[in-house]
């Protein structure tokens, strides 16, 4: 039993994952390789290895003649009778050949063919380890700054994390640990190619599966995000349970769920909402914390007129229009946000006829706060809203 090559190919493996058969067969090949450099072909020349044992045999066919043309393919009957006592013209005999007698060209050669076999395999395991990773979270080691791109170790192989995927204002030192997201995975003849990203928006999401166990096992289900990475997050949940409260499950006890991810987002804000089928009341929550005195939505033109009291203008704008922008990536809808002051003024908002129905409603109401109020507007669409307590109230 060849033991010292049945222990290399145990030890290759394991740490390599690369299986035994690909390396037997590499050795098959190899050694037909060393044989057409030693004869000059290798047509007639078969190898077996023993897979249990490691043991292998080499061998030519070659053909029983009268007079030898080719001595590569063939034998002479006096040749052949030294194999094979009772051999005769026209039998073809399996003629050993001694792998020590290779010239170094060709053992050199035999060499190669192993070791390139070899890359080519660690190349396609560590390429079908990470493309199973594609479209997920993984963590890192920050190795080294390329440029203004940054190597990241990802463990048997290294991904790159460009400028363009990076967030304004974060800087890693080597060694820092860091959770990236993986983009894509490219094969390519050095290796596979792994660009990753800090900017997605799915790396919340996956973050948020991480942390929240309700998000993994599917009870609570995350319907939209819509982010400015490096600033703030908003993100849509329903729950699939009615006694579980969504947004509660992804804040968690005193927020230590969603705090260990605005940590690892190095302080990036993330706003929680609920999801609601109904498009008026999924504006006006993704609006928040601005309170809302109106919404009118159009779902087949995707667009929403949305009314705020005077005070609450620029909160519902935010700063640099960053909370109706994200609203408006978050919900799918092109939002034209005014001030009850602007509304009135706004002929194409018949924001006079809706106040009538308001005020009628207001005075009659009551129920508890936050219950929902539906009607028909001018044009035939439905109005949603939901109505808010007061400071007042609410202390």
């Amino acid at each position: 039993m060849n033991k010292e090559l049945m222990e290399a190919l145990n030890i290759l493996e394991k740490e390599k994952e690369i299986s035994k058969e690909t390396l037997f067969e590499a050795i098959e090949n190899s050694l037909l390789t060393a044989c057409k450099n030693h004869f000059g072909k290798s047509d007639n020349v078969k190898v077996e290895i023993d897979r249990e044992t490691c043991d292998f045999l080499c061998y030519a066919e070659k053909e029983v003649v009268e007079e030898v043309e080719d001595p590569v393919l063939q034998l002479s009957l006096e040749q052949a009778r030294e194999i094979k006592s009772d051999a005769g013209i026209g039998d073809v005999l399996h003629v050993e050949i001694k792998s020590k007698e290779f010239g170094r060209i060709a053992t050199q050669n035999a060499k190669n063919v192993i070791l390139q076999k070899i890359r080519e395999e660690e190349r396609s395991v560590i390429y079908n380890q990470y493309f199973e990773k594609e479209k997920d979270i993984v963590t890192g080691i920050v190795q080294r700054y390329i440029g203004r791109n940054i190597s990241i170790n990802l463990g048997k192989a290294d991904g790159i994390l460009n400028e363009s995927e990076q967030v304004r204002g974060e800087n890693f030192n080597p060694t820092e640990r860091i959770k990236v997201y993986i983009i894509e995975v490219k094969n390519t003849p050095k290796g596979p190619r792994i660009l990753v990203s800090r900017t997605h928006p799915e790396l919340v999401k996956r973050l948020f599966e991480a942390e929240v166990t309700e998000i993994k096992d599917g009870t609570v289900e995350i319907m939209s995000i819509a982010r400015e990475a490096g600033s703030r997050t908003k993100m849509a949940v329903r729950s699939n349970n009615p006694n579980v409260d969504a947004v509660g499950a992804c804040v968690g006890v005193n927020g230590v769920r969603v705090n260990s991810i605005v940590e690892e987002l190095r302080g990036e804000k993330i706003d929680i909402i609920n999801w609601d089928e109904n498009p008026g009341n999924l504006i006006q929550n993704a609006l928040s914390p601005a309170k809302i005195v109106a919404v009118f939505a159009d779902p087949d033109e995707r667009t929403a007129k949305v009314v705020v009291p005077d005070y609450q203008l620029s909160l519902a704008i935010g700063k640099e229009g960053q909370n109706a922008r994200l609203a408006a990536r978050l919900t799918g809808y092109k939002i034209d946000i005014k001030s009850e002051t602007q509304a009135k003024d706004a002929p194409g908002f018949r924001y006079e006829d809706y106040m009538d129905e308001y005020d009628e409603y207001d005075e009659d109401y009551d129920g508890e706060y936050g219950e929902e109020y539906e009607e028909e507007s001018v044009d035939g669409s439905e109005i949603q809203y939901e109505m808010e307590p007061s400071d007042e109230e609410m202390e």
